[in-house]
């Protein structure tokens, strides 16, 4: 398979390129490894390459803007990682040009087979049809989670076409923000961005709000009215809630993006729709389409390119960043600047944030007016959750084993009491737990209790002496 392929490694962290270079031995006749763009230069001065894999930040230099500056990724597939993790860094890597981007730390197997796909397809191809595009700041999405990473390269593999995205997330997740990215780093950026909540606009008048309506067309339509379609011309919709949009208007919306077509409530003449569809949801829409609340034809059409977010409880390593992006926000629009003390912060991210990103931000925000010093303290994030017990209500009872395991874990990896045992601990701590309030209700009666538990009565009483429990303590 290797036949007499060249690769070309520009990577300056000795310990990835030798990792890199292990990886890929079989995948080419030639290996090459430098560690700066000027040793890169200086090899293609010499050398014609079959693929550059590239870091971004390196001693002598921007990898993404040498790359522009030389059109690499013009002559020769090109594979950029990079630590920094953010949708910048994706929407830059999209603009160069490049094959393919995988943030840090990135999964061998990913690698080979990005890989092997450039290889094969060879020279002057890029994976996802790269388009010019503006970057620059973070577009309001802030995290360097694996799930955001995913987020991000989707957002710049978009930035090349037009197709129709469904953003699905629970509520305050951002799928708005996550829209305007989309917008602001695509094609039609210079057009507008306009955002309709469906679950927010009467049933009777969705038809209108969308497309507009003619004078006279209903009672109270005193003139013409433009919908979001004409106003989006040229630019985005967003169709917020799509899930809560009733069963009639989706008809009219799924024949629009059939023939790019539309006319106004109480209008004859037809209007061409020139938008691009972005929908979003924080419905289960398969749920919604297997019980008939949302057509599937409908569902198929707006979910060309799914982009899944994932809920703050999930991304808790996020917080702190989130939390200066707040702040930082707040002072551009006049709130004082505030600190958050290590105990403070710990609390935030132990808290299961039901409203996501929203209550984040707006908690932040009332902690940095509340706050009398500088520096936010754990007793006043205590006095705005009001307990710090108040998330375990949000969660049903596996739920809050799983955030108690998360928390446990922590703090063991964190220290050197674990000793390497954590999980021999952990298994004991949960298995005496269990058994103890097996025993309670069953009165101690070590048969029924091993009957419950879908264990040998034997191998109950061998472990309850292990884990030194008394079976008929209360």
């Amino acid at each position: 398979m290797a036949g007499d392929k060249k690769i070309l490694l520009v990577e300056d962290d000795p310990a990835i390129a030798m990792i890199i270079r292990e990886t890929l031995a079989d995948e080419c006749a030639e290996f090459a490894a430098v560690a700066t763009l000027a040793e890169r230069d200086a090899w293609l001065a010499e050398n014609q390459p079959d693929l550059i894999i590239t870091d971004v930040v390196l001693p002598d230099g921007d990898g993404i803007d040498s790359l522009e500056r030389a059109q690499l990724a013009e002559e020769t597939p090109v594979i950029i990682l990079s630590a920094q993790n953010t949708l910048d860094t994706a929407v830059r890597a999209a603009s160069s040009g490049s094959y393919d981007y995988l943030p840090k730390p990135f999964d061998l197997a990913e690698l080979t087979a990005s890989v092997r796909s450039s290889l094969r397809r060879g020279r002057n191809v890029q994976a996802d049809g790269a388009a010019t595009v503006v970057a620059g700041d973070s577009h309001g999405l802030v995290g360097r989670a694996p799930a955001m990473q995913a987020v991000y390269r989707t957002i710049a593999r978009l930035a090349s076409n037009d197709l129709a995205v469904l953003i699905l997330g629970e509520s305050g997740t951002g799928k708005e923000v996550v829209a305007r990215a989309i917008h602001s780093t695509g094609l039609r950026r210079k057009g507008p961005f306009v955002a309709i909540n469906m679950a927010a606009i009467p049933r009777e008048l969705i038809e209108a709000e969308l497309f507009g309506h003619e004078k006279g067309a209903f009672t109270g339509a005193h003139s013409r009215n433009a919908g979001r379609f004409e106003q989006a011309a040229g630019g985005t919709l967003f169709l917020d809630e799509i899930g809560d949009m009733p069963l009639e208007a989706q008809t009219r919306l799924l024949r629009v993006l059939q023939t790019s077509e539309y006319s106004t409530v109480g209008g004859n003449q037809s209007l061409r729709a020139d938008v691009r569809i972005i929908a979003a949801t924080h419905r289960d829409m398969q749920t919604h389409v297997a019980d008939g609340r949302f057509r599937e034809d409908l569902f198929y059409r707006l979910n060309v390119i799914p982009v899944t977010l994932p809920p703050l409880r999930e991304r808790r390593s996020d917080i702190a960043a989130l939390v200066g992006h707040f702040i930082e926000n707040g002072q551009a629009s006049g709130l004082p600047s505030r600190q958050f003390s290590a105990q403070a912060m710990q609390l935030l991210e132990r808290y299961d944030w039901p409203g996501n990103v929203r209550e984040l931000g707006n908690m932040v925000q009332r902690l940095v007016v509340l706050s009398r010093d500088m520096v936010v303290s754990a007793d006043e994030v205590r006095a705005v959750l009001k307990d710090s017990k108040e998330g375990e209500a949000t969660l049903d009872p596996a739920g809050q084993i799983q955030r108690a395991v998360d928390d446990w874990a922590r703090d063991m990896l964190a220290g050197t009491g674990a000793d390497g045992k954590i999980h021999e601990q952990l298994e004991a701590i949960v298995e005496a737990a269990l058994l103890r309030r097996t025993l309670r209700e069953v009165g101690g009666n070590q048969l029924e209790a091993a009957r419950r538990l879908g264990i040998n009565r034997n191998t109950l009483r061998k472990r309850l002496g292990q884990l030194e429990i008394d079976p008929s303590a209360p």
